[in-house]
């Protein structure tokens, strides 16, 4: 079986998306981490985009409470901010101490979180 037919399966599990949440539930308040860094941390390192749609299916359960605002793109960029309300995404960064550059993207080298 090839590597990215097991990282699929892996992805693929029922338990996987609870195993994501658990780990968003970890995020230090002022720090990101990234959707790779939850795939690489969870055994199933060429599912990024899995563990996007995990977060998007956030907003159909009891799951609004998990801090989904402090996972950002590889390069600090916010992609999960369609799913919040104009700037939110950022707000709640910037009212936790993150700072952005003036590209307007986290400072990952000062407030990056490896799970």
């Amino acid at each position: 079986m090839s590597s990215s037919a097991r990282t699929s399966d892996a992805a693929e599990q029922p338990d996987f998306f609870e195993r994501v949440y658990d780990v968003v539930a970890c995020i230090p308040k002022g720090k990101v981490t990234t959707y790779g860094a939850i795939a690489r941390h969870l055994g199933t390192g060429g599912s990024a985009r899995m563990v996007g749609w995990a977060l998007n299916k956030t907003l159909e359960g009891n799951r609004t409470m998990l801090p989904c605002h402090r996972v950002v793109n590889r390069n600090g960029e916010l992609t999960g901010k369609s799913w919040f309300s104009g700037d939110i995404m950022e707000q709640l960064l910037r009212a936790e101490g993150v700072a952005f550059d003036e590209k307007g993207r986290v400072d990952m080298s000062a407030h990056f979180w490896e799970p």
